[in-house]
């Protein structure tokens, strides 16, 4: 019979000395003959990667005795080498696969591999069969995959077990990777997105806590606070009583009464732009996003960080229609008029200088952005010169180096930056473009006190009111508070 997917080429093992992650034992190819084999080779700050685990969680459900999937971590960032933040993320996203630190690029190398994230076919017989750059649509995966296992079936190659690995469990804590914050002091009312556990909670200043939003089971649904579902949430933004809700894994728009306890969808179709569709304007309900992560609301208008598809874009609230606003869709850094600039994975995004900037945090150029609202609304860039250009270093403009930048907010005409793969939390004035440092050591940790001795894990969402700083620190499942006056740090203290 036609051989359309033997391979030629044997596939470079595992060397012995990597770390490993869901698995209690370093894995060998060949422990993984008689089944097909995806490598994928990621980084945790890609955002098409953080898409192309969820498609290859489709195909894992789909052909679970007959293909493994390697995740195969390959740092761009020096904040992601470590096997301890890497197990973050897997435990972040969900991953349940063996994933391995690649950390000195060895098998990045072995495989030539050039674009992250890759994936590299494997057959039965230890071959590469061939390598895929970018995403993959679940759909024609599946069909690939069923004629690869239609001939290695034929072949009698196949050996249909299913492999059981250890997987890691999420923390325990009442917060699991808090992403996104939103601060009311008139209604002494404070927003987390409790991330990793699909859902919203509402405390009041001081910790305590008054409202889950949100089920907890990850899933899709609209209705009341117990039956709603979320999947990932992000960005939130307050409006009185609405709280409007960047649900980034469902790539929807989320719009929450607080007053009637309800949940409701503004935008989205629960699809993937980009895997489905190409339409990027029209109702809201018929417009598929792609991993909306942060959120600014303005006179009837919703901004929002569209992470996946290197774009801000607006919904209007009181028509009901969505558009882009600024970013042409291709990854870069380049300024011009708002419709012709270039992004890189906004995440973070705030309202400033009197409501006529937007500012975006451009995470993977390491850049802070600023959007004018009216006049030319022109794209300029006050930090970051390019998406290989990071570093943690102070300075002016082009001499400041942030790494990988998440979290934004504003107030007293000055920006405050969760610069999370530095764990600091840093301050730019817009107006001179200086960036200083305002609290962190730099090192990973958990430490109160004063600024320059406090610690933070990847903090990765900001806001602000009166003298206190609130700071989502991811990694380690806190919520830290900065006293503006005392430069203090704590932990605010969540009392369920």
């Amino acid at each position: 019979m036609a051989q359309r997917f033997r391979g030629e080429v044997r596939a470079p093992d595992f060397p012995t000395n990597l770390a490993w992650i869901n698995s209690d034992h370093p894995l060998s190819l060949k422990e993984l003959r008689g089944r097909i084999v995806i490598l994928h080779f990621w980084t945790f700050c890609c955002i098409n990667c953080m898409h192309a685990l969820a498609q290859l969680r489709e195909l894992e459900e789909s052909f679970p005795e007959t293909l493994s999937v390697i995740s195969i971590h390959s740092p761009k960032f020096p904040g992601e080498h470590f096997t301890g933040s890497v197990h973050n993320a897997v435990l972040r996203y969900g991953v349940e696969h063996p994933v391995v630190n690649d950390h000195t690029m060895y098998l990045w190398q072995q495989y030539a591999v050039r674009a992250w994230p890759t994936l590299v076919f494997i057959d039965p017989e230890g071959r590469v069969i061939g390598k895929h750059e970018g995403e993959i649509s679940p759909t024609q995966g599946k069909d690939l995959l069923r004629q690869m296992l239609e001939e290695f079936e034929a072949r009698g190659l196949l050996d249909h077990r299913q492999l059981r690995f250890s997987t890691t469990t999420a923390p325990s804590s009442f917060l699991a990777f808090p992403g996104k914050l939103a601060v009311d002091a008139q209604a002494d009312r404070l927003i987390i997105s409790d991330s990793a556990h699909h859902r919203l909670v509402e405390t009041d200043l001081q910790g305590r806590v008054r409202t889950i939003i949100g089920s907890g089971v990850q899933g899709q649904a609209d209705g009341s606070f117990a039956e709603a579902q979320f999947n990932h949430p992000q960005g939130v933004a307050l409006v009185d009583d609405l709280l409007y809700v960047a649900d980034t894994d469902n790539h929807l728009i989320r719009r929450v009464d607080l007053r009637t306890q309800q949940v409701e969808t503004l935008a989205g179709t629960g699809e993937q732009n980009g895997m489905v569709r190409t339409q990027l304007q029209g109702p809201a309900r018929s417009i598929a996003l792609s991993s909306p992560w942060d959120l600014v609301a303005f006179e009837e208008k919703l901004y929002i960080a569209m992470a996946g598809m290197h774009r801000i874009f607006v919904l209007n609230l009181a028509t009901g229609e969505i558009e882009p606003f600024a970013g042409a869709g291709p990854e870069a850094l380049r300024d011009g008029p708002r419709a012709e600039a270039l992004f890189a994975q906004p995440t973070g995004i705030t309202l400033g200088v009197e409501n006529q900037m937007l500012y975006s945090a451009d995470s993977e150029a390491s850049a802070i952005r600023t959007i004018e609202l009216t006049g030319e609304q022109q794209v300029h860039t006050l930090v970051g010169t390019g998406l290989f250009d990071f570093g943690d270093v102070d300075g002016i403009g082009e001499e400041a180096q942030l790494q990988h930048v998440q979290g934004i907010c504003a107030a007293n005409s000055l920006l405050y930056l969760a610069d999370t793969y530095n764990n600091r939390i840093k301050v730019l004035d817009p107006r001179t473009r200086e960036v200083r440092t305002l609290a962190g050591t730099g090192e990973a940790g958990i430490h109160n006190g004063p600024s320059d001795q406090a610690q933070f894990n990847e903090p990765g969402g900001l806001a602000i009111t009166g003298n206190t700083l609130y700071i989502a620190d991811t990694n380690n499942h806190a919520i830290r508070l900065i006293d503006m006056t005392t430069r203090n740090i704590a932990t605010l203290d969540i009392q369920p």
